[in-house]
């Protein structure tokens, strides 16, 4: 493991491969706040704003089976204005 990979935090990327969970140096990332992915962190290194529905307000939909819907639902994200960098949960859907 490099250096710079030993001074990021160890939290949990959404997405990312077991046997490599954690957020790399290279990578920009978005934490998830509140809702069933509460903590974990979003990789949008490449996303632009119509990526993330930044622009149309309409947000994100993220698979995971910890929703309200369980196996096949997903639960709903917006980038927060103000702060980018962290994505509100606004509810599950089928």
């Amino acid at each position: 493991m490099d250096r710079d990979d030993e001074q990021l935090p160890r939290r949990r990327v959404y997405g990312a491969d077991h046997d490599h969970p954690g957020p790399r140096s290279d990578r920009r990332y978005a934490e998830l706040v509140g809702g069933p992915l509460d903590g974990l962190l979003l990789d949008i290194t490449h996303w632009t704003p119509a990526d993330t529905g930044a622009d149309t307000g309409t947000g994100i939909a993220l698979a995971t089976e910890l929703g309200q819907f369980g196996p096949g639902g997903r639960s709903l994200y917006h980038p927060r204005p103000a702060a980018p960098d962290r994505w509100d949960w606004t509810g599950d859907t089928p």
